[in-house]
């Protein structure tokens, strides 16, 4: 059953932006860190970003760093922003919450609950 749904997710040209959106559909995740990781064809899922409960704290991949922020809106609310995206960035993009709150892991089993994905392509 699907518990953490994301949005926001669509074909943008190299250079530009994207806002993805993650909102819990049983109960808030206010209490839980959270992440996004990405899958691109024939890789992978690897981690992108993740905040602490109340996003005091955040980690990025190197990859994404000084281009993606995460950000806890509310308490069911989770966005990635997205600037200055590259060809490399396409991947289908998950949302993620794990049972804790602190700390914001990199790693797929430090969360337990997930979206089913949300595609984000970039065109050169």
């Amino acid at each position: 059953q699907v518990q953490l749904v994301e949005s926001g997710g669509g074909l943008v040209q190299a250079g530009g932006s994207l806002r993805l959106s993650c909102t819990d559909s049983r109960r808030t995740f206010s209490n839980n860190a959270v992440a996004w990781f990405r899958q691109a064809p024939g890789k992978e899922r690897e981690f992108v970003a993740a905040a602490s409960w109340n996003g005091g704290i955040t980690n990025y991949a190197d990859s994404v760093k000084g281009r993606f922020t995460i950000s806890r809106s509310s308490a069911s609310l989770v966005t990635l922003q997205m600037n200055s995206l590259k060809p490399e960035d396409t991947a289908v993009y998950y949302c993620a919450a794990s049972r804790l709150a602190v700390p914001p892991g990199t790693a797929r089993s430090d969360y337990n609950r997930w979206g089913q994905g949300t595609q984000v392509t970039v065109s050169s």
